[in-house]
């Protein structure tokens, strides 16, 4: 099966008054159709801007500065904003992460879904694009259709809202769903309820989707692959059972521990020591050594390659050359909530 969507050494940097931010570095990445890629990392890594780029979404400092990008079997990479508005919305579209500044407060929340359906089917007749609008809200669990089309954002509780957004991402049935963490500004029932929806819709329509967050337990119910991200680099991928069960990098051992379910009893919850490192100037080596217990001399000299553990597992640490001393991961090797 042919890739959805696949990104190849992809660098993208802004222009500040410091100086190049190299945002992402030398990404690879690849999406198969009806898959649910997740993205993780602290805040800061690039994730946003690793899915804005592809979308061309990108503020005016910021561009792609090498790699590719192909979106079903397609070079995007060079494509104008002309070229990228005809595939908005038709191959992929986004669910972005505030639902409140992403909904327009002087508008019913019908009014704006149906301006999305009419964009993309500018022919629709006022009835038909109304009975579409109401398919769509039905579809993402907004209750009482016929009721709710008059109503503002305003009038909606932020769950429902986030179906809103949902709603318009999917007004064109694109083939890619990207959520840019859409369950952050949600109390803990309404998340689950989401991401559950996301699920449900994924596998109704056969969308691919690409799911942004620093959340692991997110990642546990919705995904079916992981790309670890940090200081702008994927530093270890794998299927959702490779990461929690047997992961390998030292950031996503921190990651782990992160999660409540490691807390033992009367003690604090685990917190990766130090801060990601300023991306104005990247370090040489592995860009995690200097908060990594378990680093090595080699890792502030050069930076590690993607070592190949199974068909779908690789991480990018030194410790997996043959040459390492072995190192039992913190945590037995595996997630055991």
């Amino acid at each position: 099966m042919s890739d959805l969507l696949e990104i190849k050494g992809l660098s993208v940097s802004f222009r500040t008054a410091q100086g190049e931010v190299e945002s992402v570095r030398d990404v690879s990445l690849s999406l198969r159709p009806g898959e649910v890629l997740a993205i993780v990392g602290e805040s800061g890594c690039g994730k946003s801007v690793l899915c804005r780029s592809v979308m061309k979404l990108l503020p005016k400092n910021g561009w792609i500065k090498g790699g590719a990008i192909l979106a079903d079997g397609v070079d995007i990479t060079h494509y104008t904003q002309r070229d990228m508005e005809r595939l908005r919305g038709r191959l992929f579209s986004m669910v972005f992460q505030d639902p409140l500044t992403a909904l327009n407060p002087t508008m019913t929340v019908g009014a704006q879904i149906a301006e999305a359906v009419l964009v993309h089917q500018p022919g629709m007749k006022r009835a038909a694009r109304r009975r579409r609008v109401l398919e769509l809200m039905d579809l993402v669990g907004i209750p009482g259709g016929e009721e709710r089309y008059g109503r503002y954002p305003h009038d909606f509780s932020g769950g429902m809202r986030q179906r809103a957004v949902m709603a318009i991402a999917l007004a064109s049935n694109p083939k890619i769903l990207f959520a840019d963490e859409p369950t952050t500004a949600l109390d803990v029932t309404i998340q689950a309820q989401i991401l559950d929806l996301l699920r449900d819709i994924q596998r109704k329509l056969g969308t691919a989707a690409v799911l942004v967050t620093h959340d692991l337990g997110v990642v546990a119910r919705a995904a079916d692959r992981v790309a670890v991200m940090y200081a702008g680099k994927i530093v270890e991928t794998g299927t959702v059972e490779d990461i929690f069960y047997d992961p390998r990098h030292p950031y996503t051992w921190g990651l782990l521990r992160s999660l409540p379910a490691w807390a033992k009893d009367g003690e604090p919850l685990y917190t990766i020591p130090g801060m990601p490192p300023s991306l104005l100037h990247p370090p040489k080596g592995d860009a995690f050594a200097c908060r990594n217990e378990y680093a090595l001399a080699i890792d502030y000299q050069e930076a590690p390659p993607m070592f190949r553990i199974s068909d779908t597992h690789y991480a990018a640490t030194w410790l997996l050359d043959e040459r390492a001393p072995k190192i039992t991961p913190p945590m037995g090797g595996g997630f055991h909530g």
